[in-house]
């Protein structure tokens, strides 16, 4: 069945094509969501049974490539367009085509009745075409294909209502921004690949982890790969400083919010990280840089997250902020604690982002959660998988959230000393306070909306069994990573499972000094409890004194300003990088090298020859006299020419 791997790949793209191609016709909803969402679903069926069929071999023998034809040959570079099939591949292949196919059956129930119904699920069948190629590719240049496939789509899907007011610019403006600002890490990742392939002399992955493992190639090359393919991490995973076009994502349908923070395009550069271990385990400088920039990520994005009021917007810091803790756990060598994560995360932030949709949907397209209050008795499931995916993402036992945060932070306090777990607990025990004000804000308390205007109901079951199958996931999903001290070497099923893929890079990680288990429980302990006091004191802020969250404001207006209006972060990009090129742009490179110089070159050159063609017009007098004048003059002006040069 490990044959059958390319079926993953070419099923989604043929579902874009029926849909994309004969969309328009078909019209009917229902044929079109099924066409969409079978082609994703059979792909998964596909992938659960390689799964099953790797499960049955020994570790060592769970790698296979498998090609399918040449794509590129020039010297030594030679591309094919090849499936590598592992451990890690598999997993992704897992998550991405699961939680995507459970999204497109929402889909159905979310865009009813929307006039681009056809082209939706074309284009999310063309984002699972181009994740898929991102996570089974077997060399860096199928893989960058599907890291700009996925910009794309984004693009396409984060601007699909384009005639859409989104803040103070419209829909279309956030697509530009999320694909501009993932060029700009494109283009790291692109030096990256040429550094590679200088010093390998070529781009597939096996062969050159192979000449990895040899050693002898400078740690300083080694630190320049890992630096540019990181840029291109920091673009696709919203990290510390390119994070910015993440929340605006949001001005897409909350599907596309679902489907690009859960699974699929911002897990790339965590995965891309992940897959090239090897290389980073050899720079170890630059894996103390990532594990810097996702833990000030981490904490950055979570204190925004405090404070906003659009649901979708702290839902979107969350993941931002989630983000930086898979890329804290690759920094400090914990590759798989961050896979890990980016499962259980892919799970729990597709159930919130998905019970986002089914509250704006039951409210009108109401996004500010001001105006919700004691939504629970109008939208039991809603509220219950919410509920759910709250608890989890804040790390409480035994949801599936708590065991990928916990690994994480041990491995932080463990390989990189107690500051960084420290960083990383507050972080947590901001994300648990920042999601149960959501939650209370939402469901809880009384309503704050107009209730003569406003009727909010419970969504279409389309809608809310997705949300129970992913709320089932977001409750036993972490029980196959049960740490080693509870369930002893062999308990960690995850860990066990991805050995084989990181065992290279390991190998070359530095070795830390034992911690006792006595320790590792204390501080899990001390995490757990961070965290429900956190969601205790949201609780009691939100819904007993709410004097307390006004008061504080009132008391500390710069603070909260700050954290309302996101650092400013956008402000300061805009005065410092984008008004500077606008005007480079307008004043000197369109009003004067354009307009002046090369038009004004065109056209001076064209109003010469007019004002020369002008005077040559006059001698086309008719007179036949006249040319037989200018005729003899003509030859004996010839004559004299040809006796002088003799």
């Amino acid at each position: 069945m490990i044959d059958l791997i390319y079926l993953t790949v070419l099923l989604p793209l043929i579902g874009f094509a029926i849909n994309g191609l004969l969309g328009p016709k078909i019209k009917n909803e229902k044929v079109i969501g099924v066409i969409g969402s079978g082609a994703v679903g059979i792909s998964f069926l596909i992938s659960l049974g390689i799964f099953f069929e790797l499960l049955g071999k020994p570790a060592a023998e769970r790698h296979f490539i498998v090609n399918l034809f040449q794509w590129i040959k020039v010297d030594y570079l030679n591309i094919p367009i090849g499936y590598q099939v592992d451990p890690l591949s598999i997993l992704m292949a897992l998550v991405v085509t699961g939680v995507g196919f459970v999204i497109h059956v929402y889909s159905i129930g979310y865009m009813h009745g929307d006039k681009g119904f056809w082209r939706f699920f074309a284009y999310l069948n063309l984002f699972i075409f181009a994740m898929m190629n991102l996570i089974l590719a077997d060399n860096f240049v199928l893989l960058f294909l599907g890291w700009e496939g996925v910009g794309l789509c984004s693009y396409l899907l984060i601007g699909f209502w384009y005639d859409r007011k989104f803040e103070n610019s419209t829909t279309a403006d956030a697509a530009k921004k999320a694909f501009v600002v993932n060029r700009i890490g494109d283009f790291g990742f692109l030096i990256g690949m040429f550094i590679i392939y200088l010093t390998f002399n070529s781009l597939r992955f096996e062969e050159v982890f192979a000449q990895v493992k040899l050693g002898g190639i400078p740690e300083s090359t080694f630190n320049m790969i890992a630096l540019f393919l990181f840029i291109g991490a920091t673009g696709k995973s919203a990290q510390i400083p390119l994070y910015v076009w993440l929340p605006d994502a949001m001005a897409g349908p909350t599907p596309v919010s679902a489907l690009i923070h859960a699974a699929t395009m911002v897990t790339a550069g965590v995965y891309m990280v992940a897959r090239t271990s090897v290389i980073y385990a050899s720079a170890p400088t630059i894996m103390m840089v990532v594990a810097v920039v996702g833990l000030l990520t981490a904490i950055f994005a979570a204190s925004i997250g405090l404070v906003q009021n659009d649901i979708k917007k702290v839902l979107a810091y969350s993941t931002v902020s989630q983000l930086g803790y898979m890329f804290l756990a690759m920094g400090v060598g914990a590759f798989t604690a961050g896979i890990f994560h980016v499962m259980t995360h892919a799970f729990f932030k597709a159930l919130l982002f998905l019970a986002a949709g089914s509250v704006i949907h039951g409210m009108h397209e109401e996004q500010n959660i001001q105006k919700y209050g004691g939504l629970k008795k109008y939208m039991p499931v809603t509220y219950l998988t919410f509920l759910t995916g709250a608890i989890a993402i804040s790390g409480i036992p035994p949801f599936s959230g708590f065991f990928s945060k916990d690994e994480i932070l041990w491995y932080s306090y463990a390989n990189a000393g107690f500051a960084f777990w420290l960083v990383g607990a507050i972080t947590a025990m901001l994300t648990a306070f920042y999601m149960f004000r959501l939650y209370s804000l939402t469901f809880e308390g009384e309503g704050r909306f107009d209730h003569h205007h406003v009727h909010p109901h419970e969504s279409p079951k389309v809608m809310t069994v997705p949300l129970i199958v992913l709320a089932i996931l977001s409750v036993i999903g972490g029980f196959i990573g049960i740490p080693e001290i509870f369930s002893g070497s062999g308990g960690n099923q995850i860990k066990n499972w991805l050995d084989p893929v990181f065992k290279p890079a390991n190998s070359l990680l530095a070795k830390h000094g034992a911690h006792s288990h006595f320790e590792e429980i204390l501080l899990m302990a001390v995490s757990v409890a961070a965290a429900a006091g956190a969601i205790y004191f949201a609780r009691f802020v939100y819904l007993k004194r709410k004097d307390i969250a006004e008061s504080a404001s009132l008391k500390f207006p710069g603070l909260y300003r700050l954290l309302f209006n996101k650092y400013l972060i956008d402000e300061a990009y805009d005065k410092a990088i984008i008004s500077p090129i606008v005007k480079v742009s307008d004043g000197f490179l369109w009003k004067f090298t354009d307009v002046k110089i090369i038009d004004g070159l065109v056209n001076k050159t064209a109003s010469l020859i007019e004002s020369f063609a002008s005077q040559i017009r006059k001698m086309q007098t008719g007179v036949a006299q006249f040319y037989a004048v200018i005729m003899v003059l003509g030859i004996v002006i010839a004559f004299f020419w040809i006796m002088a040069s003799l």
